[in-house]
């Protein structure tokens, strides 16, 4: 009976409840909206790291990393490698030849790690090769000819490899896209001519279009622009193993694109045996071994494992290596904790006010009802129970609209492009995909309810302090 006395009291007053219901789903559904987006850049900024750029665990030679030697290559790969495929949970091994040197076209040149690998394996465990930027060739295809050599996006801008034209099947992209008639008949003006730089471009096409075609079609000009010529060449140069000066022409293969410009202009990737042919490395030496595990979780229990069989080597893990992204996935739970913090808090407040007014303006009801035999403990289980409703309701409805969002804009995700430039030189994506799990879900439900009973303590208790008599006596 008192469950159903206090569903009915909350709707007596529909204004106050529908306000007080709508304020904790905007909040539950700020608060958890916005720690789906957070989380998804740091999901997916780590999902780069470990299936792109370092996979779980990596074995050096103690001083490969700080000299960069040719020479600090692993002594013992016979041993390294056994060690690594008897350990539990991992579940794919790979070995590179890594040398610094220099890249270089006859329009500039730059330093970059040069990377020996097994191009099936590697193919197997990384999903680089999926970052393929569509006509720009293949992933070490079978047609792939000898030395050969996969770069990143940024590189291939900084040997200006990547350059930018507008043909007139640019300008057929451009139409297709609904870029107007009189903003392309704008562009003709520089129909064929080359720009070396994506800014260069932007500064050419800037003087010919108003403010707002620049905002609306400027990304679609460079990607129309955007040219490559399949099959460029450029000069690897660096040490051989008796430390002479030596090099070769390389064919570019494909270009990938990622979400982090400093390993797109620092990483290149060549055949393991082609760079051994250089080098004068022999079969079988590596300077570093690489290994998967079955899943992420398992990287700080695989780690210490590795470390105590290989004890004369360098034993990272992704974390170990990149550990500001480590920080961020470990602070996760702390910045959750944060927000829901303060959404709970403000629904706290609300609840304690609204549940207040309602006290104070049912003081006569609340006085006849003691009056006429209802015990203290009955009174305040009332007001706890509508307390605790509000809060359900208003609880359930967020994470309702939080869910639906949260599934709606992961479908096709956020588009920060306008951001991208900063963001992918820290390395995160501009491209965001909300997601979170179903335990915060389950977490931020049951806490809500919680709150919801707390906030309802103190107006029982004032409800109780009511004299019964004076209650019923007062206006």
């Amino acid at each position: 009976m008192i469950t159903s006395i206090a569903w009915k009291n909350v709707w007596r007053n529909k204004t106050r409840s529908l306000t007080v219901i709508a304020a904790i789903t905007v909040g539950v559904f700020a608060g958890v909206f916005a720690m789906a987006t957070i989380n998804s850049s740091i999901v997916q900024r780590i999902d780069a790291a470990v299936n792109e750029e370092l996979a779980h665990i990596q074995v050096n030679n103690k001083e490969f990393r700080s000299s960069s030697d040719i020479q600090n290559f692993i002594s013992d790969p016979a041993k390294v490698i056994p060690t690594l495929e008897k350990t539990p949970g991992v579940t794919d091994i790979t070995g590179r030849v890594i040398v610094r040197g220099i890249a270089s076209t006859s329009a500039g040149s730059t330093g970059v790690d040069i990377n020996g690998i097994d191009t099936q394996k590697e193919q197997e465990m990384f999903t680089l090769s999926q970052r393929l930027i569509p006509g720009t060739g293949s992933y070490f295809g079978s047609d792939t000819k000898l030395n050969s050599v996969f770069i990143g996006e940024k590189l291939a801008r900084e040997l200006y490899i990547i350059r930018y034209i507008l043909t007139p099947e640019a300008f057929e992209s451009l139409e297709s896209k609904g870029v107007p008639a009189a903003v392309i008949e704008k562009l003709k003006l520089l129909e064929g001519e080359r720009f070396t730089t994506e800014k260069k471009l932007s500064d050419a096409f800037a003087g010919l279009l108003s403010e707002k075609e620049l905002k609306k079609y400027g990304m679609h000009i460079k990607e129309a622009a955007w040219s490559y010529r399949e099959g460029s060449k450029l000069i690897l140069s660096f040490l051989d193993m008796n430390n002479n000066q030596t090099g070769a022409a390389f064919r570019v293969v494909g270009i990938f694109r990622t979400n982090n410009d400093m390993f797109e202009s620092l990483a290149v990737f060549v055949p393991e045996n082609e760079l051994r042919q250089l080098t004068g490395m022999e079969e079988g030496t590596y300077h570093r071994a690489i290994a998967r595990l079955e899943n992420d979780e398992l990287t700080d229990n695989v780690t210490p494992m590795i470390r105590g069989s290989l004890p004369g080597y360098e034993v990272l893990s992704w974390k170990e290596i990149q550990p500001d992204l480590a920080m961020l996935a470990d602070m996760m739970q702390a910045i959750y904790g944060i927000f829901m913090a303060i959404i709970l808090a403000a629904l706290a407040f609300g609840i304690v006010n609204t549940m207040l007014m309602a006290v104070l303006e049912r003081t006569r009801e609340i006085g006849m009802l003691a009056a006429i035999g209802m015990n203290r403990r009955k009174i305040f289980s009332m007001i706890m129970l509508e307390s605790v409703f509000l809060s359900i309701v208003g609880g359930i409805t967020g994470m309702a609209v939080s869910g639906a969002v949260i599934a709606a804009t992961a479908k096709n995700g956020i588009n920060l492009m306008k951001y991208s430039e900063g963001m992918e030189a820290l390395g995160y994506s501009a491209h965001l995909f909300p997601t979170i799990d179903v335990q915060f879900f389950i977490t931020t439900t049951i806490l809500i309810v919680l709150t919801g009973i707390l906030s309802s303590v103190y107006p029982a208790r004032k409800a109780l302090k009511l004299n019964p008599v004076e209650a019923i006596r007062g206006e």
